[in-house]
């Protein structure tokens, strides 16, 4: 399955006793923990209690974990939305929806949840719908777990970045994984959310790598979904999508590696805002320090590169001679980046595996860029007054030297460059790691809304 939880981490938290205590994956009491070790690339699994009143700190996470878990004032801060916040532009009057296979049977509550322990609102209006039907949830069952954990993402980071905007989540019968499968349904939701005018903000945080749809099956595919998104744009409707967990690396419909960078889909369009992935590193406070391209040879990378199907659209056509080199002709990922490392993770609540294994858990991956940039967009449709839309030529508009992002310049996403696939290096300005960068968002959107 090629959803962005590549990159769960390995951690489980229940966070409310005064200590916390190590146990393995290995003595996790139950099939659950096999589960979550199966389908998260589980590392080692971590409690403390059956309660989840209260997420740990950052403090308790660095002194007892070896790392951070951010929460959402952190990130707030980090990324500069906090005055934002402040000043009342939360996304209010604004609608994100999230696309996801199957869902999961807790989120409203795991929702309540999460909010209640970060203080956050609860949204203005939640809405899960599925007009392609649904399938039983399995607690069981690899793919669906795998699912709910990256609805569970999706939903509970959105709402963090816009705490006032609604969301609606519209969820798929099919599960998508490489090549065809599971597209034509995703493409039906999005339809549906155009067509009834569900949210100016669309969040995609899955994709298949581009080759597996070079195929006649596959160029169809391209082809509604380029129609679609060309409409969004007219529309005035943002769509994002994660840029990929595995660097330049990628598999096939067979989970082999090409032998060769390439890139995903749907971020490989070149109407859609593709999020690569960082290492944020902020004190606890929250306070910005620095970040590198993420990149964990074991866990994950940020996705990036060369797009072997779409051509060089015209807002990259500004880029230096050096990167138009690199193009040769065709499109570029990622567009921006965000904080996507599992080793400086966010949390994420969940109780859909039972009582015994409900709890925060780590995660990372570029899933929690698309989600987030959805929530920032929100805030930053209400602090213009009018839908940001098509973000694309603006941010390629605003770009090198703007001062309005976190330009990465180290690091590179050669994602096991032991198996001899290349990457790309981050570099001043835009480049095929990390784009243009992470956002400093009061700037940013201040300068997007021309305020």
């Amino acid at each position: 399955m090629k959803t962005m939880l590549l990159a769960l981490l390995v951690f489980v938290l229940f966070a409310s006793a005064p200590s916390i205590q190590a146990q393995s994956v290995s003595s996790q009491a139950g099939p659950a923990g096999d589960l979550v070790a199966k389908v998260t690339k589980v590392k080692g699994l971590k409690l403390a209690s059956s309660s989840a009143l209260q997420a740990p700190s950052d403090e308790v996470c660095l002194s007892t974990f070896g790392l951070p878990c951010y929460s959402p004032q952190q990130m707030q801060t980090a990324y500069g939305l906090t005055p934002l916040l402040q000043a009342g532009y939360d996304g209010k009057g604004q609608t994100i929806v999230i696309v996801d296979s199957f869902g999961t049977p807790t989120i409203l509550a795991d929702l309540q949840t999460f909010d209640a322990t970060y203080g956050l609102p609860d949204p203005p209006s939640f809405k899960v719908l599925s007009p392609l039907g649904t399938v039983p949830f399995d607690p069981t069952n690899a793919v669906q777990v795998n699912w709910a954990f990256e609805t569970t993402l999706d939903v509970e980071w959105a709402h963090a970045m816009a705490p006032g905007a609604n969301i609606v989540l519209l969820t798929s019968p099919v599960a998508e994984t490489e090549g065809v499968v599971g597209m034509p349904e995703f493409l039906a939701l999005e339809k549906y959310a155009l067509e009834n005018k569900l949210g100016k903000i669309i969040s995609q945080s899955w994709g298949a790598t581009e080759n597996t749809l070079l195929d006649p099956a596959g160029q169809q595919v391209f082809a509604e979904f380029e129609k679609l998104y060309r409409r969004a744009a007219r529309e005035d409707v943002t769509v994002l999508a994660s840029a990929g967990d595995s660097g330049s690396s990628n598999v096939d419909a067979n989970n082999n590696t090409y032998a060769f960078p390439t890139v995903i889909f749907p971020a490989s369009s070149p109407w859609v805002t593709a999020v690569g992935g960082t290492s944020l590193y902020a004190e606890p406070s929250g306070k910005y320090q620095f970040e590198i391209v993420w990149n964990d040879h074991y866990i994950g990378g940020g996705g990036g590169g060369v797009s072997q199907q779409f051509a060089e659209p015209g807002y990259q056509y500004s880029l230096p001679a050096s990167v138009q080199t690199e193009l040769n002709n065709h499109r570029g990922i990622p567009d921006v980046s965000y904080n996507a490392d599992p080793n400086t993770a966010i949390l994420v609540y969940e109780s859909f595996l039972g009582p015994s294994n409900s709890g925060f858990y780590f995660i990372g991956g570029t899933s929690e860029g698309s989600p987030q940039w959805a929530g920032i967009i929100a805030d930053g449709n209400q602090l213009a007054g009018h839908p940001l839309g098509f973000l694309n030529p603006k941010l390629y508009a605003i770009g090198q030297g703007s001062g309005l992002f976190h330009d990465i310049t180290f690091g590179s996403n050669a994602y096991n460059g032991f198996n001899g696939v290349p990457g790309y290096a981050a570099t001043p300005g835009w480049d095929l790691a990390t784009g243009w960068g992470t956002p400093d968002l009061f700037e940013l959107l201040c300068e997007m809304a021309g305020r």
